[in-house]
């Protein structure tokens, strides 16, 4: 099953916070909210807004400052 992404919030090279949110996709009709577990850079990034993806996939990748 696949589940659409609807918005970015963040770029590659973006600095983030622990909490911030990340991603925001659709599931069960309902907007859902992935955020941060650690404060640093998001590189890797390997989505885009209209694409699908499915559970366990990696949407990017936050490293430490």
């Amino acid at each position: 099953m696949s589940t659409p992404v609807l918005r970015l919030e963040v770029s590659d090279g973006d600095t983030v916070a622990a909490g911030q949110v990340l991603v925001i996709v659709e599931a069960m009709k309902m907007e859902n909210e992935i955020r941060a577990h650690a404060a640093g850079v998001v590189g890797e990034l390997a989505i885009a807004a209209g694409d699908s993806v499915r559970n366990g996939q990696q949407l990017l990748r936050v490293v430490a400052p």
